[in-house]
């Protein structure tokens, strides 16, 4: 037989009268169409002209030029052309057929005639693959209106669709099973069929959610009705399309397609910094409440597929993760940033109630949500808590360095800082469940830096008083009764707090105050005339006075327990007779063994007036008694340096 070559114009072209005839008959046998299947009918055929007139080029595209009129002219004819199976079998080109087939939303056995030309021979390889794009583009053409029309009336071609990416599935085993080269395999065009159906449903979905914060308002009302919107119109619209997805083969990859959806959004409003913990925590609150109820995203109560429930309890599963972690980056953050702020050096302290809010409320207001993130936002803020503390060690040190001798009432808010962390942490220790560990680390970090603020805050005072002190007793007002009124209104302040270091503070400073002040008495000039002997001991009587009512101020009746060597060296000097003295004295040999002739020899130069045989008593009286009340305690006069002084015969200074 011989064999008969179509050309693509002859077949296109108008053909015999019988084809026209036939035509014409298929024509009288349809149903008369309403004005609105008329117009959808004008509208398929342009779409199918406008198919036809691509696929036209790329048939003659390297062999002739076809114009674009006579292109689209012969495009016309071929809507002309019946589509009886007749007609095919009588040898219409498969090209045409394949056009036919993609209108008509037939994909499967589009596919089926598409690869068969692919097999074919004859640049057959090439033609397929503009054929399956154009298959392509009608299949997503067929999605795109079943997603924004009247999806049951596209049922059909979309079911197609769910056919046709099954085929393309088995055609992919086959071909790796075939032998063929891997890159043909991984190129051809069906396989990015599935990705460019994902994107498609992407696109709509996302479209479909509206946006949130583009405005400035992006408070707790707007985000809670955002989420509303979210869960009332989102959801229930794409679940009403499942439907026809679902029978259509479909419903995997659109319900993956709205679960993804919805996590994208979700996980840009997580990553929003504008949010703070209670708006995240809202998300946090209303994906628990979704993965709750079972609502799945998009899978309703009709729907319970196992793997549309398994991908929706991922899709929330990893929102609710996504969204604790940024909740307890927003735990570390502001709780570090509070505590900064609530015990700044530079600043007065705050209320211990104040700290344990700001350690506490975050925990609290998670377990209004959930058990198991409290716990979690819990131990964050311990946490957040001995990295504050540890930071806070190393601020001190570097405010103590940067000023060497800090003013008492800097050192002293440092102090009090301390005594509240620690009253703050001990509460903690009954609210939250702290481990040993923990509170062994808190303990230290408290106790480190409460040593180095005692240790430079006396050495502070203990300059500023000697400095005060070394013309004490040469000028009328050396600034003395100053600094113990500043003390005083500083341990006061600090006093309100009931802080156990306090009442050793103050001890502490008073020991200070009292051997600085015996040192520079001890040492003064010796050649004081009897008016200026006078003047001391109206001066020592006065400063006394002074020192005894601001630290009985301060520590009430703990004052009672504090040494007074000042005291006892009045009571000495002012006593009149040799006996007196020698009955004065045992009670300082007694309470501070250090005591030195030297020492002894200074307080008798204060005098007003001592004979020669009564120092002389005196001072056997202490060679006598010195070494009876050897003890640790009270080491008053071992530092102090007086040079030993020779007397004349008579005794007196002028000798």
């Amino acid at each position: 037989m011989k064999k008969t070559k179509h050309s693509w114009a002859a077949c296109v072209g108008g053909g015999n009268k019988k084809g026209e005839k036939m035509a014409g008959e298929d024509t009288r046998i349809l149903p008369k169409a309403t004005h609105e299947e008329r117009k959808k009918e004008v509208k398929r055929k342009g779409k199918l002209k406008t198919l036809a007139g691509k696929l036209l080029k790329t048939v003659l595209g390297g062999k002739e030029t076809v114009e674009k009129a006579s292109a689209e002219d012969v495009a016309g004819n071929l809507l002309k052309r019946p589509t009886s199976k007749k007609r095919v079998e009588r040898g219409m080109p498969a090209e045409e057929t394949i056009c036919r087939f993609i209108e008509q939303g037939k994909f499967l056995e589009a596919c089926d005639q598409i690869h068969n030309l692919e097999h074919s021979g004859n640049d057959g390889m090439g033609k397929s693959e503009s054929l399956y794009a154009l298959l392509a583009e009608r299949m997503w053409t067929v999605v795109g209106e079943a997603l924004s029309g009247d999806d049951r009336m596209l049922l059909e071609p979309l079911q197609s669709v769910g056919e046709s990416l099954k085929w393309k599935k088995q055609k992919e085993v086959e071909r790796l099973g075939n032998g063929l080269e891997m890159e043909s395999v991984f190129t051809w065009s069906p396989n990015f069929w599935r990705k460019d159906l994902e994107e498609k449903l992407m696109q709509y979905m996302t479209a479909q959610i509206p946006l949130f914060g583009s405005s400035t308002n992006t408070d707790e009302t707007a985000l809670k009705q955002h989420l509303s919107h979210l869960e009332m119109t989102f959801l229930p619209s794409l679940e009403h399309r499942s439907d026809v997805f679902k029978e259509a083969g479909l419903f995997v990859t659109y319900a993956h397609c709205c679960h993804a959806s919805l996590c994208s959004h979700l996980a840009t409003l997580i990553d929003s910094n504008c949010f703070n913990f209670s708006q995240s925590l809202l998300i946090y609150e209303w994906s628990t409440k979704m993965y709750k109820s079972g609502s799945q995203a998009c899978v309703g109560p009709g729907h319970t597929p196992q793997h549309s429930l398994s991908l929706g309890a991922q899709c929330l599963v990893w929102i609710l993760l996504r969204t604790e972690e940024k909740l307890l980056a927003i735990t570390r953050k502001e709780v570090g940033k509070a505590l900064k702020e609530a015990l700044d050096i530079g600043k007065p302290p705050c209320a211990d109630a104040a700290v344990i809010e700001i350690l506490t409320e975050k925990t609290e207001t998670a377990r209004r949500v959930s058990e198991s993130l409290s716990e979690k936002v819990e131990a964050e803020c311990l946490e957040e808590c001995l990295r504050f503390l540890e930071s806070y060690e190393d601020e001190v040190r570097s405010f103590l360095q940067l000023d060497g001798c800090p003013q008492i009432g800097s050192s002293l808010r440092i102090l009090e800082n301390c005594c509240l962390l620690r009253t703050v942490w001990h509460k903690l220790t009954y609210i939250y469940s702290v481990s040993t560990d923990q509170n062994f680390r808190v303990n230290g970090f408290l106790r480190r830096i409460e040593d180095d603020i005692m240790e430079h805050s006396l050495q502070t005072i203990s300059s500023k008083v000697k400095g005060t002190l070394k013309d004490h007793f040469k000028k009328c007002d050396s600034g003395f009764d100053h600094i113990l009124e500043s003390l005083k209104q500083s341990f006061l302040i600090f006093g309100k707090k009931k802080a156990e270091i306090y009442e050793a503070l103050v001890k502490a400073v008073n020991v200070i105050i009292i051997t600085e002040y015996t040192q520079a008495l001890l040492t003064t000039p010796r050649k004081p005339s009897a008016m200026q002997r006078r003047r001391i001991v109206n001066k020592i009587e006065e400063d006394h006075r002074m020192m005894q009512t601001i630290f009985k101020e301060c520590l009430g009746p703990a004052a009672d327990s504090l040494k007074d060597p000042i005291k006892a060296i009045l009571e000495l000097i002012q006593t009149s007779d040799p006996e007196g003295m020698k009955i004065a004295l045992l009670p300082i040999l007694k309470d501070f063994p250090d005591l030195r002739e030297e020492h002894l020899s200074a307080m008798l130069d204060i005098k007003d007036s001592l004979s020669r045989e009564d120092r002389a008593a005196l001072l056997r009286t202490f060679h006598d008694n010195c070494g009876e009340s050897e003890t640790e305690a009270n080491l008053l006069f071992a530092d102090i340096e007086v040079k030993p002084r020779k007397y004349g015969l008579c005794g007196c200074f002028c000798c």
